[in-house]
């Protein structure tokens, strides 16, 4: 599941972890955690984190870590043409 990392104005950063989304809620920035497959913020969205918004410096979604090894795992390098490869052949 998909984290967040909030820097804030004075530099302390926040980790938000599990949460699939953030939105803008009035003067609140708001994360949320939603069921799967339910890729949107809706009334079923779960608030787990809310931060005022003229304090964010920065928000930087984390990776995935366990999606982003069972794609590398189904893909292996050597099987992927390089750019300039795909660049050739278009």
């Amino acid at each position: 599941m998909p984290s967040y990392e909030v820097t804030l104005k004075d530099r302390t950063v926040e980790q938000v972890p599990d949460a699939d989304a953030y939105q803008q809620e009035g003067q609140m920035t708001t994360f949320f955690r939603n069921e799967e497959p339910r890729n949107v913020v809706d009334s079923w969205s779960s608030r787990i984190f809310s931060v005022r918004t003229s304090e964010v410096l920065m928000i930087r979604q984390l990776a995935d870590v366990e999606n982003v090894e069972r794609l590398f795992a189904s893909r292996p390098f050597s099987s992927r043409p390089s750019a300039a490869r795909r660049a050739a052949e278009a």
